[in-house]
């Protein structure tokens, strides 16, 4: 048996992974007054967005025609700030186990454990590591002139770069690097690309004021240099024919592995690495006051878009509050900001729910 809860850190939502969905989801929570903890194995909150590419921009945010991963973290801090959450960060969340009155004790890798009746999995793609290309020498070139993410674009100014990768990613940091590099080569083992169409359009027009080379349907198929990459053999797949491009950065995105670690062994529903949830009503898993919001879950039609998650957060904590208040019923009408009383006691100006009581 786990020990006196009562020594353990107590919260309502108790919310595993600090990305942009665990963090709006503590906004959501807050207008509710429900109070959040969050889990997270990276050392700072923010997910991918602080980890991998915060210097990388995202345009299908709401109100922000474009916006710095870094910087969507930093503004969802500074929203989540007057509900005071609390984070136990560079700790795995390790196993649950569910009490007898219905709640959970989460514990991390380091022992530290947590006691909350709702816990939202948030946890993004999980634990990941990067595809990498399938070329003879490629770990020789690792942190020599090949990376897998772009953390400091500033590295890349007036350097020859080029991306391999046919999504997003490899479009929206071609877009990005085409005002930052000397050159910027992009190729795709197709004519097709995976990523928005608006990106596609812009890496089109860019190639045609011969800001971008785009190389298709082609693909890299050896690396050379003397102790650093100099130049990179791309193959077009269509007539077999090689073309030496002369480069000082090769960066391959081919998208995440993702794993979903200890929380694979929980008891959920598992389909293809992502937790199945219940999208009907509360993004609900298969053990009741479980939920799994944002990446980290699949159901019929979904979209691993910041902006699901972000609906799928809301959505999750009116189910949550239920879950909670069983006996107190309302309908949230909007959002206002007033002088509210702070989870520290202290008077402040915060935003508010403002809802209709229900008879």
């Amino acid at each position: 048996m786990p020990q006196n809860p009562l020594h353990m850190i107590k919260t309502d939502i108790l919310i595993i992974g600090a990305g942009p969905t665990g963090l709006f989801a503590v906004f959501e929570a807050g207008l509710l007054q429900l109070k959040c903890h969050l889990i997270d194995a990276l050392p700072q909150a923010g997910g991918q967005c602080s980890e991998i590419y915060p210097k990388k921009p995202i345009y299908d945010i709401p109100g922000f025609p474009e916006v710095l991963a870094g910087e969507l973290v930093d503004n969802l801090m500074e929203q989540i700030r007057p509900f005071q959450p609390g984070f136990t960060l560079g700790e795995r969340a390790e196993t649950i186990e569910k009490l007898d009155d219905g709640t959970f004790v989460v514990t991390t890798n380091k022992g530290t454990k947590h006691h909350a009746p709702v816990v939202a999995i948030a946890g993004g793609l999980g634990s990941f590591e990067p595809r990498k290309p399938l070329l003879d020498n490629l770990a020789q070139y690792e942190d020599n002139g090949v990376a897998y993410m772009i953390k400091e674009p500033e590295m890349y100014r007036d350097k020859k770069v080029l991306i391999a990768g046919g999504g997003d990613s490899a479009l929206d940091w071609s877009i990005f690097l085409a005002d930052v590099a000397e050159e910027v080569t992009l190729v795709h083992r197709r004519n097709e690309f995976r990523g928005a169409l608006d990106s596609v359009e812009k890496v089109q027009h860019l190639k045609d004021q011969g800001k971008i080379k785009l190389m298709t349907p082609a693909e890299v198929v050896s690396l050379h240099g003397e102790g650093k990459l100099e130049k990179v053999m791309v193959r077009n797949t269509d007539t077999d024919e090689d073309t030496e491009v002369r480069v000082d950065h090769f960066i391959p995105l081919f998208g995440l592995s993702p794993k979903l670690g200890p929380i694979g062994n929980w008891g959920l529903e598992i389909e293809k690495n992502a937790i199945k949830v219940d999208n009907a009503l509360d993004y609900q898993t298969n053990i009741p006051g479980i939920y799994a919001i944002g990446d980290v879950n699949t159901y019929p039609g979904k979209l691993k878009l910041i902006l699901c998650g972000f609906h799928e957060a809301t959505l999750m904590c009116q189910s949550a509050y239920q879950r909670i208040h069983p006996d107190k019923k309302y309908v949230m009408k909007y959002t206002t900001v007033g002088g509210v009383t702070g989870f520290d006691g202290s008077k402040k100006e915060a935003p508010k729910a403002v809802v209709k009581a229900i008879d």
